[in-house]
Protein backbone atom coordinates (compact mmCIF):
# COMPACT_ATOMS: atom_id res chain seq x y z
CA UNK A 1 0.00 0.00 0.00
CA UNK A 2 1.58 3.84 -0.86
CA UNK A 3 0.81 6.21 1.88
CA UNK A 4 1.53 10.05 1.27
CA UNK A 5 2.50 11.48 5.06
CA UNK A 6 1.27 14.21 6.16
CA UNK A 7 3.31 14.37 9.10
CA UNK A 8 6.79 13.36 9.55
CA UNK A 9 6.85 9.54 11.08
CA UNK A 10 9.96 8.20 12.67
CA UNK A 11 11.96 5.47 11.20
CA UNK A 12 9.25 5.64 8.02
CA UNK A 13 10.09 9.25 6.61
CA UNK A 14 9.21 13.37 6.18
CA UNK A 15 5.86 14.93 5.89
CA UNK A 16 5.27 14.78 2.26
CA UNK A 17 7.26 11.43 1.13
CA UNK A 18 5.19 8.58 -0.69
CA UNK A 19 6.29 5.04 0.89
CA UNK A 20 5.32 1.83 0.47
CA UNK A 21 4.30 0.34 3.68
CA UNK A 22 2.27 -2.89 4.50
CA UNK A 23 -1.53 -2.65 4.52
CA UNK A 24 -2.11 -3.15 8.14
CA UNK A 25 0.11 -0.50 9.37
CA UNK A 26 -0.71 2.01 6.40
CA UNK A 27 -4.67 1.47 7.14
CA UNK A 28 -4.63 1.01 11.18
CA UNK A 29 -1.76 3.33 12.24
CA UNK A 30 -0.68 6.01 9.68
CA UNK A 31 -3.92 6.70 8.03
CA UNK A 32 -5.85 5.98 11.57
CA UNK A 33 -4.02 8.20 13.31
CA UNK A 34 -4.07 11.26 11.03
CA UNK A 35 -0.35 10.75 10.24
CA UNK A 36 -1.12 9.70 6.53
CA UNK A 37 -3.56 9.46 3.67
CA UNK A 38 -3.83 6.66 0.78
CA UNK A 39 -1.63 8.00 -2.02
CA UNK A 40 -3.97 8.02 -5.02
CA UNK A 41 -3.39 10.12 -7.68
CA UNK A 42 -6.01 12.82 -6.97
CA UNK A 43 -4.66 12.86 -3.43
CA UNK A 44 -0.85 13.47 -4.40
CA UNK A 45 -2.06 15.88 -6.97
CA UNK A 46 -4.44 17.99 -4.36
CA UNK A 47 -1.12 17.83 -2.34
CA UNK A 48 1.21 19.26 -4.62
CA UNK A 49 -1.34 21.97 -5.72
CA UNK A 50 -1.81 23.11 -1.60
CA UNK A 51 2.27 22.76 -1.54
CA UNK A 52 2.52 25.31 -4.47
CA UNK A 53 0.01 27.87 -3.18
CA UNK A 54 1.80 27.32 0.16
CA UNK A 55 4.73 28.12 -1.71
CA UNK A 56 3.67 31.38 -3.85
CA UNK A 57 1.82 32.60 -0.21
CA UNK A 58 5.14 32.36 1.57
CA UNK A 59 6.82 34.54 -1.70
CA UNK A 60 3.56 37.41 -1.37
CA UNK A 61 4.15 37.44 2.64
CA UNK A 62 8.18 38.08 1.65
CA UNK A 63 7.46 40.29 -0.83
CA UNK A 64 5.08 42.82 1.35
CA UNK A 65 7.44 42.57 4.45
CA UNK A 66 10.63 43.74 2.66
CA UNK A 67 8.61 46.65 0.60
CA UNK A 68 7.72 47.82 4.49
CA UNK A 69 11.24 47.14 5.50
CA UNK A 70 12.04 49.67 3.09
CA UNK A 71 9.33 52.53 4.02
CA UNK A 72 10.31 52.05 7.59
CA UNK A 73 13.84 52.34 6.79
CA UNK A 74 13.22 55.38 4.89
CA UNK A 75 10.79 57.02 6.81
CA UNK A 76 11.48 58.88 10.57
CA UNK A 77 8.44 59.06 12.66
CA UNK A 78 8.57 61.85 15.49
CA UNK A 79 6.94 61.15 18.92
CA UNK A 80 6.05 64.58 20.89
CA UNK A 81 5.98 63.85 24.90
CA UNK A 82 5.72 66.89 27.93
CA UNK A 83 9.24 67.98 28.80
CA UNK A 84 10.39 67.36 32.38
CA UNK A 85 13.44 68.90 34.10
CA UNK A 86 16.01 66.23 32.65
CA UNK A 87 14.16 64.38 29.60
CA UNK A 88 10.73 63.86 29.21
CA UNK A 89 8.12 63.09 31.49
CA UNK A 90 7.51 59.53 31.27
CA UNK A 91 9.23 57.39 28.99
CA UNK A 92 8.29 56.47 25.13
CA UNK A 93 7.04 52.60 24.84
CA UNK A 94 6.62 50.20 22.71
CA UNK A 95 2.99 50.92 22.44
CA UNK A 96 3.86 54.67 21.69
CA UNK A 97 6.23 53.45 18.73
CA UNK A 98 3.60 51.12 17.16
CA UNK A 99 0.88 53.69 17.51
CA UNK A 100 3.17 56.60 16.11
CA UNK A 101 4.02 54.15 13.13
CA UNK A 102 0.33 52.85 12.24
CA UNK A 103 -0.75 56.63 12.08
CA UNK A 104 2.03 57.96 10.00
CA UNK A 105 3.09 55.04 7.87
CA UNK A 106 -0.01 52.62 7.64
CA UNK A 107 1.96 49.67 8.49
CA UNK A 108 0.61 47.75 11.85
CA UNK A 109 3.41 46.47 13.94
CA UNK A 110 2.95 43.98 16.89
CA UNK A 111 4.53 45.84 19.85
CA UNK A 112 5.96 42.19 20.92
CA UNK A 113 8.23 42.91 17.28
CA UNK A 114 9.57 45.91 18.33
CA UNK A 115 13.37 45.55 19.69
CA UNK A 116 14.04 48.47 22.50
CA UNK A 117 16.73 47.52 24.78
CA UNK A 118 15.66 50.07 27.51
CA UNK A 119 12.89 52.48 27.88
CA UNK A 120 13.78 56.34 25.67
CA UNK A 121 13.92 58.75 28.37
CA UNK A 122 15.10 61.95 26.30
CA UNK A 123 14.76 63.78 23.58
CA UNK A 124 16.64 63.15 20.45
CA UNK A 125 17.47 60.46 17.68
CA UNK A 126 17.06 56.84 18.43
CA UNK A 127 17.24 53.38 16.07
CA UNK A 128 14.95 50.54 17.02
CA UNK A 129 15.07 47.19 15.70
CA UNK A 130 11.79 46.01 14.38
CA UNK A 131 11.20 42.75 13.91
CA UNK A 132 8.24 42.04 10.49
CA UNK A 133 8.61 38.38 10.19
CA UNK A 134 10.38 35.82 8.50
CA UNK A 135 14.08 36.59 9.76
CA UNK A 136 13.24 39.92 7.71
CA UNK A 137 14.27 43.43 10.53
CA UNK A 138 14.19 46.65 9.86
CA UNK A 139 15.80 49.58 11.16
CA UNK A 140 13.67 52.38 12.40
CA UNK A 141 14.82 56.04 12.91
CA UNK A 142 12.61 57.60 15.94
CA UNK A 143 12.59 61.07 16.82
CA UNK A 144 11.43 62.18 20.47
CA UNK A 145 10.81 65.83 20.63
CA UNK A 146 9.52 67.94 23.78
CA UNK A 147 6.09 70.23 23.79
Amino acid sequence: MKVLLIKDVKSLGKKGEIKEVKDGYGQNFLIGKGMAKLATPDVVEKWKAEQEQRAKELADEIEQFTAEKKKLEAAKIVITKKLAPVGIRGSVKKDDIAKAVEEELNIKIDKRNIELKKAIKLTGEFKIDVKLGHAIHAMLTIEVAGE
